[in-house]
């Protein structure tokens, strides 16, 4: 039985603004469970097709290619798929979404001292579901700040159509691609503690800048979701799940994006 957590106001933040922070949804108990595994996964070295880390004398000297993200876990991880069907998530999710939820994509993002960022981008983008969009939620395992890489939103960018992006910085982000925001409208920063959960619209302009800290890791857990009503997904991100885990499958997937030609095949996100 789902209960709701959010309140009416936080509904209409999240409609107003694009996205919406629930404190301490998770225990912390059930966040160092997370952080736990995962270290564990990376001390286990790779994973063909899901994790690819490489040794410190294989990166020369990039921190993110010994720690690098881990796509879809909850393929080959029981816990990163309870985690991604949690009843609490799937709760909010219902509320915002005004439908059943549909759980497509897990990530887990290690973010080491010295780590480039993420240039702003825009989820839908990768996962074009249609119609509508995407919702990401993005659990923050370690504090997530100004300083450690944390991530940034430009509120009331879900408004705006999806980009076509033009190319990062490669000095400052780890992907290539980067979208523009909007006239008026400025990126803030999520300031997260862990266990706080970020909800955001797949159209909302969102990216990080590099962990400039010393010593402090920024690992996060983050989890796409899309409606009931949806009917067409990247192929990357079937199949899509209900909560109690039972795969949706009658869903049309693309390999193409809303871009032309420049960007034929985007990027895994």
């Amino acid at each position: 039985m789902m209960v709701e957590i959010i309140t009416e106001a936080q509904k209409e933040q999240f409609d107003s603004e694009g996205y919406l922070i629930v404190k301490g949804l998770f225990s912390s108990e059930e966040i160092e469970q997370l952080k736990n595994r995962f270290m564990q996964i990376h001390s286990e070295g790779p994973i063909p097709g899901y994790f690819s880390p490489l040794s410190e004398e294989e990166a020369k000297g990039d921190i993110l290619k010994m720690y690098p993200r881990i796509m879809h876990p909850h393929k080959i991880d029981s816990l990163s798929m309870k985690y991604l069907l949690d009843v609490r998530l799937f709760s909010i999710l219902t509320k915002l979404l005004e439908e059943e939820p549909l759980a497509a994509q897990s990530m887990f993002y290690y973010k080491p001292p010295s780590a480039k960022g993420q240039a702003l981008h825009q989820d839908n983008f990768y996962l074009k579901m249609e119609p509508g969009t995407c919702i990401a939620a993005w659990t923050a395992i370690d504090p997530s700040n100004e300083e450690n890489g944390g991530l940034y939103v430009v509120p009331n960018s879900q408004h705006a159509e999806i980009q076509c992006p033009h190319r990062a910085d490669p000095e400052k982000s780890f992907t290539r691609e980067e979208v523009d925001i909007p006239d008026g409208l400025q990126p803030i920063p999520a300031i997260l503690e862990p266990g706080d959960v970020l909800f955001f619209n797949g159209n909302v302009i969102h990216g990080s800048y590099p962990n400039t800290s010393k010593d402090k890791f920024r690992r996060s857990f983050i989890c796409h979701y899309a409606g009931i009503s949806t009917t067409k997904a990247g192929n990357f991100y079937k199949p899509l799940y209900k909560q109690d885990g039972t795969p949706v499958t009658d869903i049309e997937t693309t390999e193409s994006n809303p871009c032309g030609t420049e960007f034929t095949q985007a990027e895994i996100h």
